[in-house]
């Protein structure tokens, strides 16, 4: 595979803070560590946030909305075009009852049928109205539930740059940790982003939970040397707020590797380019395929989210209801001739070792 190039131009890696060098820890396997340099508390205003540009439209490689060059034919499309309501099952009416009736007595009846008849289909339409579509390639998540709390936006700056990208708090022994792309993280063998924030449960600039500082950035070796795709991940360990974690306070997705692939997945974020604006929670769902290129190990979903939505969740065994799923992937990048198919890395050994040291922090 052909490493991509870096989101930003190359330069030389950053130090950590008091000028201590980037490292790389073993508790488990390939992992780059970076201590991160605080932002002053009135660096992320709303004015700041609400300009903020989404990661993928600077620079020489255009994550998601335009990410790499891809193959001269176009891509076969993995699900029809546009978002497909699920069916909804018509129960068949009850029988007709073959008691005598007295007279009259059968149009009361029939009458009092028809409209419990009626009363339950419209019951039935209600609640097939209310649950979202378990395939779509774009809509506004208005379910609630825990998804709605774990997946925040995340604020960063890259080379003076102010960008937003999407992420996920994660179930982890440490109860401070979030889940995002690498390129939101560390600019490949580039720079590591600075004033990095994750804002949970963000909506229409409200941010019910605060915002939650890095503190230390974690990503596997193979993404800080060359930004290789199959590895775009990063792990955050967040400061506390008030004395209170991260997951303590809005709970955490669990995480899970080398999971079986095509299970239907739910993918989340918060994209920022046109048509979107980044202020609200959008999803896609459907079966994912893998990279028709071979080019990656990733695997793609249909998704029309655009920049602003990497790093966002991808949640298999999803619950709408509840909100709830397992954490297998995250949004990384789109090839350039399929702008239509959302590719995210597989959660295999490398980035079990990338969680396992980062949940230590």
């Amino acid at each position: 595979m052909t490493p991509s190039l870096p989101l930003l131009a190359v330069t030389a890696l950053v130090t950590g803070l008091l000028g201590a060098p980037d490292r790389e820890v073993s508790p488990v396997g390939d992992v780059v560590e970076h201590v991160a340099g605080h932002a002053s508390g009135t660096y992320w205003t709303p004015q700041r946030m609400a300009r903020a540009v989404p990661i993928g439209l600077l620079g020489g490689l255009q994550r998601i909305t335009a990410a790499r060059p891809g193959a001269p034919s176009a891509l076969p499309p993995a699900a029809p075009p546009g978002s497909v309501l699920p069916s909804v099952a018509r129960a068949a009416l009850p029988p007709a009852a073959r008691a005598v009736l007295a007279p009259g007595q059968a149009a009361r009846r029939s009458t009092a049928t028809t409209r419990t008849t009626r009363a339950s289909r419209t019951a039935r339409t209600r609640q097939a109205a209310a649950m979202p579509p378990a395939t779509t390639s774009g809509t506004r998540w208005a379910a609630g539930g825990s998804v709605t709390r774990t997946t925040g936006r995340v604020f960063l700056t890259l080379n003076g740059v102010d960008f937003s990208c999407s992420a996920s708090a994660v179930r982890s022994a440490n109860r401070d940790l979030v889940a995002t792309a690498g390129h939101c993280v560390k600019d490949g063998a580039g720079d590591w982003a600075e004033n990095w924030t994750f804002v949970p449960a963000y909506d229409e600039g409200r941010q019910p939970y605060g915002a939650f500082p890095a503190r230390r950035m974690f990503v596997a070796g193979p993404w800080s040397r060359s930004g290789n795709d199959d590895y775009d991940v990063g792990m955050v360990a967040v400061d506390d707020l008030d004395g209170q974690h991260l997951t303590d306070l809005v709970g955490g997705q669990p995480i899970a590797f080398d999971p079986p692939r095509s299970r239907r997945t739910y993918g989340f974020g918060f994209p920022a380019d046109p048509p979107y604006d980044g202020e609200r929670l959008l999803y896609c769902a459907g079966v994912p395929h893998g990279d028709p290129q071979g080019q990656t190990r990733d695997q793609g979903l249909r998704c029309d989210l655009t920049a602003g939505a990497s790093g966002g969740p991808w949640l298999s065994g999803f619950d709408p209801a509840s909100g709830r799923g397992t954490l297998t992937s995250v949004s990384s990048f789109k090839y350039s001739n399929d702008h239509r198919t959302m590719y995210g890395p597989y959660f295999g050994s490398a980035v079990r070792d990338l969680f396992r040291t980062a949940e230590r922090a």
